[in-house]
């Protein structure tokens, strides 16, 4: 039961982060970097294998059944493992993400696509302009005293540790569910030798 509500939270946060109107139209535009919402599909696609996987894993021990959870384990191994290598990827590419999303973001700007993307980051992250250019028509002497690479910075690594918390949270869930799969396959295989 564990492992389907963890899977539920896991795909909750990806389609979250996926189809959250602000950060789809920061990030909507066709040059815009990559990086993030491959992580992002990463996450729904193992949370729905999670909510399925942990299905079967409630069939297995309501039918008792040593191949189900058997299974069950296994591919909870194969989860975690995959989870963590999807933290470590994320990890080693954070500074990447936010490099990106600040080139973007300096791009739109030299562009003069100024209106419409550089507006946006504007509203969302309350900033104005980066260290190296604060073009005055755009920022004026109302406009938030912030850099917008400055804030880009600190609201990614913010997202970021939310998704490394609650990956930690699913892996000690998962940890869990693994133990108590063997424990009942071994008292299934147990119970079975007696009679």
């Amino acid at each position: 039961m564990g492992t389907i509500l963890s899977g539920s939270l896991v795909l909750a946060v990806g389609l979250w982060l996926r189809f959250d109107p602000d950060m789809t139209s920061l990030l909507a535009e066709n040059d815009a970097p990559e990086h993030f919402f491959i992580a992002v599909y990463i996450l729904i696609g193992a949370g729905g294998v999670m909510m399925l996987v942990g299905f079967f894993g409630c069939f297995g021990a309501v039918r008792e059944s040593q191949c189900l959870l058997g299974s069950f384990f296994a591919c909870l191994l194969v989860i975690f493992g995959a989870e963590v290598a999807a933290g470590v990827f994320g990890f080693l590419n954070k500074d990447k993400i936010i490099q990106d999303v600040q080139k973007y973001y300096q791009s739109a700007m030299e562009n003069g696509n100024v209106t419409a993307i550089t507006s946006m980051y504007h509203e969302m992250f309350e900033c104005c302009g980066t260290e190296s250019s604060h073009p005055p028509d755009l920022c004026t002497d109302d406009s938030p005293d912030t850099y917008c690479d400055k804030a880009i910075e600190d609201f990614y690594k913010e997202t970021l540790f939310i998704i490394g918390y609650v990956g930690i949270g699913i892996a000690g869930i998962m940890i869990i569910g693994m133990i108590f799969s063997m424990v009942l396959c071994c008292a299934i295989r147990n119970s079975r030798e007696i009679i």
